[in-house]
């Protein structure tokens, strides 16, 4: 969790909302399993949004398609990425080091507000980081609907017998 703490540290200090989802959502949740990236889900509206940006890009990470990282606050940029390019993710990795990796999503899956009021934080050590509901995840998961999403399914509905309640 260390690599990441920096990145969770900037979000939470860039005064933007974001929900960490996928794997490292159910990482947090208490399902062991390897991860090699943070998938989130952040607010479109400015100025938070530029504020993650600007977080990110100041902890040294750079978009992987040649674009600017401020042209993801651009609705019309993201809807062209969408359209053209079938983009579901805007991806950054830290050059300085490249296990450190970071996917936004490029639109909502679910509705954003939603998504935030129901999300928890954790503590990861030295900071906190704000992850989905196990409902959440677990809808967003049925969306993806890949093999390893259909296995985090599985052990996301066991973390959720054992503990007897979402």
């Amino acid at each position: 969790m260390a690599l990441f703490e920096p990145l969770f540290q900037a979000l939470n200090g860039s005064g933007g909302r974001y929900v960490v989802v996928g794997g490292m959502a159910t990482v947090l949740h208490g399902h062991a399993r390897l991860t090699a990236d943070v998938n989130i889900i952040v607010e479109f509206e400015r100025p938070g949004l530029t504020r993650i940006l600007n977080a990110l890009t100041n902890l040294g990470l750079r978009p992987r398609p040649p674009v600017s990282a401020m042209d993801f606050a651009d609705p019309v940029c993201r809807a062209a990425w969408i359209r053209d390019k079938g983009m579901r993710v805007f991806s950054f990795w830290d050059p300085k080091n490249p296990m450190r990796e970071l996917d936004v999503f490029v639109e909502h899956p679910m509705d954003f507000e939603d998504l935030w009021s129901r999300s928890v934080l954790v503590d990861i050590g030295g900071t906190d980081a704000r992850i989905a509901s196990i409902q959440d995840l677990i809808a967003l998961k049925r969306l993806a609907g890949r093999p390893q999403d259909l296995q985090d399914i599985q052990a996301l509905e066991g973390i959720v017998k054992r503990h007897g309640k979402p």
